[in-house]
C-alpha cells in the first residue's frame, strides 16, 4: 500500500500531468461552462423543445377553432353555451357534477 502511494506522489511531481488533471478538474467541476452546467443545459433543451412540440400542436388546434368559430355561427352559439354556460332567455341550464368536481355533461339545456 505504502509503495501504490510512493508511485503516485512520483507521478504528481509530474509539473504536466500535475497541470493536466488540475486543468481536467477545473473544466469539469469550477468553470463557469463546466461539463456539469452543459449536460443540464442539454437535458433543459431536449425538455424545452418536447414543449414546444406540444404548444405547436396546441396552436394549431386554437387556430383551425378559431377559423370555425369564425365562420359558422352555429359552431359560435354552440362553443358560446358549452365555455361560458351561455343560454338563451326561455331556457334553463342544468350543470351535472360529480363528486370529485368534475363536470359530467358541459351543459344540459331544457327548454321551458
Amino acid at each position: 500500500m505504502v509503495e501504490h502511494l510512493k508511485k503516485l506522489a512520483k507521478i504528481f511531481r509530474n509539473r504536466y500531468i500535475s497541470a493536466t488533471l488540475l486543468f481536467i478538474v477545473w473544466i469539469v467541476f469550477f468553470d463557469q461552462t463546466s461539463l456539469i452546467y452543459d449536460f443540464r443545459l442539454t437535458r433543459k433543451e431536449h425538455q424545452m423543445k418536447a414543449q414546444e412540440g406540444y404548444y405547436k400542436k396546441q396552436t394549431q388546434a386554437a387556430t383551425e377553432q378559431l377559423k370555425e368559430l369564425q365562420t359558422d355561427p352555429a359552431n359560435l352559439e354552440k362553443f358560446a353555451r358549452e365555455k361560458y354556460f351561455m343560454k338563451k332567455s326561455n331556457e334553463d341550464v342544468y350543470i351535472f357534477v360529480d363528486p370529485h368536481n368534475h363536470l359530467l355533461d358541459s351543459l344540459n339545456i331544457a327548454a321551458r
